[in-house]
């Protein structure tokens, strides 16, 4: 295995996981269920997590999946991405 110089960042963190500053390099997923299906990316969450992902990005294409990411928070403990192209108002009521 080849080793190299990591470059020196200042940490951050994406909700309990730090990223920079020496950390382990964390490993994000970005889920392929629709962010409206409650059930179906709660589930697909949690499986990411088993597998040992630190961080899961959810597509908030539209203002009914961005109201709908409260619902799938309160069911899980990973640290979530909302993965927002181009529409503040998505964005601020993902904040919500």
């Amino acid at each position: 295995m080849s080793t190299f110089e990591r470059r020196r960042t200042r940490q951050i963190h994406i909700g309990n996981i730090p990223i920079g500053g020496g950390t382990p390099i964390s490993v994000q997923s970005m889920c392929n269920t629709k962010t409206t299906d409650t059930e179906a990316t709660v589930r697909q969450i949690r499986e990411l997590a088993a597998a040992g992902c630190d961080i899961v990005r959810l597509a908030v294409p539209d203002m009914e999946a961005a109201k709908n990411l409260g619902n799938i928070i309160r069911q899980v403990k990973t640290p979530l991405v909302a993965d927002i192209h181009f529409d503040y108002k998505l964005a601020l009521e993902a904040m919500a």
